[in-house]
């Protein structure tokens, strides 16, 4: 029996392989692809976490898709919106049909004398490919980031991660403890205080800080985004919008960047006139790092806030000395009674979906590779990965390199290429693949490749060059080796896939 081959594959029914598969339907008709997903449903991150308030941390009208415009003036939207979004993205552009469900990548092998990938997934019969997108994100899907946590064994409550919540379980009156300072634990603080149809409301919820971080309230809508919409044609309120939002995330990320003590000022003060009279903000509320050091955690309406300020929920900085059978004894030795614990601590990075990755035989070791635009490896042929952006919206990012795998794409086929590898330069010093204090970041940063000192092989982190570099600038640069296309490289699958 003859191996199926097909043109393209994208690991991932995310948000960022579903947009791809978008881009490859409007852009690519008669492509021969196939969406490949380890779970048994697409959405990634958003059918994945359950927890209670999961929402975007990004204003939808950037983290919605360019070519599908988010269509509501909600701009930080709840997790079943976005899922639903997304759901609806993918039966629009006939995507759907193309994703196999329970189909985990472990090992991706590419032969050049071929000009072939050949993917191995368990339980399923191989495939071959011609181009390879890596649309799996960038975390561990089958478990989170606990820390050592001291006594933990004798704590006589729940303790969950919010990647494995229970949406089965009853919180109403009971006691939490949220362990972390990032956006998930502060949207699960007023979210539990919250008294709903599915759950009652917690008894009350303390935040357990090692450090504080970042926290500014916006809009839970978008005024501008209403009064456009309301005046003018979607076709016209839509792209306004979304410049506008962008504007503003590359302003705020420049400014915090350039002066990031005038920046600490102006949140200082907005965080004080949100809170009670008196509170102590420069404890809580004032990170060791500069703004946007670390991703800036976004609260709707302020909600946070509002939760402090009801005395139903405390924020504590402090370290953990120990649990206890009732709780948590901090090292300031105040203890915190607990019914359930929630270890709010983080991801655990991994690249590709956890696949292993191998060329001619060898494998792929990351760290000994540079990235090149951002989206593919130096000595790797035709693998494209997607990551978003750390101080912006994660699809701004993936929307211009599918744009750019497009144009990658027609240039092989009108040209007879078969093989696109990017080619390291000696001369470019290495340097860490994300310059990004953050705790998931830092304990994984040598795990992952190696971004270069210079343009194309520096991550720009800015949407504004970026649009540029994949959109404007030639394919068939330098750095990028093309190799002609082998004759009746793949007779047998191309049969198969007839």
């Amino acid at each position: 029996m003859s191996t199926e081959h097909l043109d393209v594959v994208i690991v991932g029914a995310g948000l960022s392989g579903i947009g791809t598969a978008c881009h490859l339907e409007r852009d690519l008709p008669g492509t021969r692809y196939a969406v490949l997903e380890a779970r048994e449903d697409l959405g990634g991150t958003w059918s994945l976490f359950r927890y209670p308030g999961i929402r975007s941390d990004s204003d939808m009208h950037t983290l919605g898709y360019r070519f599908r415009p988010w269509s509501s003036a909600t701009a930080l939207a709840d997790g079943p919106s976005i899922l639903e979004y997304v759901r609806d993205t993918a039966q629009e552009y006939g995507v759907e049909e193309k994703i196999r469900y329970g189909h985990r990548l472990t090992r991706a092998s590419w032969d050049s004398d071929t000009q072939l990938w050949t993917l191995e997934l368990p339980g399923q019969e191989p495939l071959t490919c011609s181009f390879l997108l890596m649309c799996s994100g960038y975390y561990r899907y089958d478990q989170g980031y606990t820390p050592d946590l001291p006594g933990l064994e004798r704590f006589g409550g729940t303790v969950v991660h919010p990647q494995l919540w229970d949406p089965e379980m009853d919180y109403a009156g009971r006691r939490f403890v949220v362990i972390g300072s990032g956006a998930t634990a502060v949207t699960l603080v007023p979210a539990m205080l919250e008294d709903s149809e599915d759950h009652g409301a917690a008894a009350h919820v303390t935040m357990l800080q090692r450090s504080p971080s970042y926290v500014l309230s916006i809009g839970r809508t978008d005024p501008v985004a209403e009064v456009l919409s309301r005046w003018l044609p979607r076709s016209v309120a839509d792209p306004l919008t979304r410049t506008k939002n962008i504007a503003q995330i590359i302003a705020l990320y420049q400014i915090s960047q350039r002066f990031p003590r005038f920046v600490r000022g102006l949140l200082r003060k907005a965080t004080q006139a949100a809170l009670p009279e008196g509170y102590d903000v420069d404890t809580h509320f004032n990170p060791r790092y500069d703004p946007w050091d670390q991703r800036m955690c976004m609260v709707p309406d302020g909600d946070l806030f509002r939760a402090v300020r009801s005395g139903r929920a405390d924020i504590v900085t402090d370290t953990i000395e120990t649990f206890t059978e009732g709780g948590i004894r901090l090292a300031s030795g105040q203890e915190l009674e607990a019914d359930v614990v929630v270890t709010a601590t983080g991801l655990n990075l991994q690249m590709f979906g956890g696949a292993e990755v191998v060329v001619d035989g060898e494998p792929v070791h990351l760290p000994d590779t540079m990235a090149y635009k951002g989206m593919m490896l130096s000595g790797v042929p035709n693998l494209v990965y997607m990551i978003g952006y750390t101080n912006a919206s994660w699809t701004l990012k993936v929307d211009l390199v599918a744009e750019y795998v497009v144009r990658l794409l027609r240039h092989l086929r009108d040209h007879g290429l078969g093989v696109a590898v990017p080619e390291r330069d000696p001369d470019v010093e290495e340097a860490p693949f994300l310059d990004f204090g953050a705790g998931y970041v830092q304990r994984s940063i040598d795990e992952l490749p190696k971004q270069g000192t210079r343009a194309p092989w520096r991550l720009a982190m800015n949407y504004a060059i970026d649009a540029v570099a994949l959109r404007r600038s030639r394919v068939d640069d330098d750095t990028v080796r093309f190799v002609p296309a082998r004759a009746g490289r793949v007779p047998e699958a191309e049969r198969a896939a007839g």
